[in-house]
């Protein structure tokens, strides 16, 4: 009769033995399964990152000082430059603003005549570009004209679009939202204006809040 207990808790410790085991590795491979990351996860994170892509200055300038602002602006970035050229140029008495007879005063009376024509309006390699920024000085209140044509003739689709401008004692105004709404295309952003003369370091300062590079 001993003999016989004895060998029913032998085989009851080895079914018990067995079922341990059993258990023990199943656990461990599911910790093993949970704890590593999938290769999806990895490649996610190493791509994540902004990229704003080649830059086009583009700016029409009457007296020099929105030049020198997209210039400045070109040299933070390493941008490409574009010049609005108007085929017949604006000279000093053109632009005189307090005589009515001159070109700008008959102009901004009468808006059919603000159709400037441009010695180019396309700049070479357009299609490359991801980001533009447009540049003039404010003429009562909006975008010097001479701007209209290069705006409306060109496709804007899939771009992004800063204005700036330079003006005495103008702000920006509707001056971006008007050429906007010419444009029909692209993804216009918030522009910034500038008074003649502005620093360099201003300047530089306002690009890099942009953080384009």
């Amino acid at each position: 009769m001993k003999k016989t207990t004895s060998i029913i808790l032998v085989i009851l410790l080895m079914f018990a033995f067995v079922a341990c085991s059993t258990n023990s590795g199943t656990n461990t491979d599911k910790s093993e399964n949970t704890s590593q990351p999938t290769s999806t996860d990895e490649t996610k994170d190493e791509e994540t990152y902004s990229q704003s892509g080649k830059i086009l200055i583009v700016y029409y300038s009457a007296t020099g000082s929105t030049k020198a602002v997209a210039e400045t602006i070109a040299d933070t970035i390493g941008a490409d430059l574009f010049e609005i050229t108007p085929v017949d140029p604006y000279t000093s008495d053109d632009l005189n603003w307090t005589n009515d007879n001159s070109r700008v005063s008959i102009e901004h009376n009468d808006e059919s005549k603000r159709d400037v024509p441009l010695i180019k309006n396309t700049p070479d390699n357009w299609d490359d570009y991801d980001t533009v920024f447009i540049g003039y000085p404010i003429w009562w209140g909006i975008a010097a004209w001479p701007v209209n044509n290069f705006v409306k003739g060109n496709d804007f689709s899939g771009k992004t679009i800063i204005p700036f401008c330079t003006s005495a004692s103008s702000g920006l105004g509707q001056s971006g939202n008007l050429l906007a709404e010419m444009a029909n295309t692209g993804n216009w952003q918030n522009g910034e204006r500038f008074s003649s003369g502005t620093s360099s370091s201003k300047i530089e300062s306002w690009v890099n809040s942009l953080e384009l590079k």
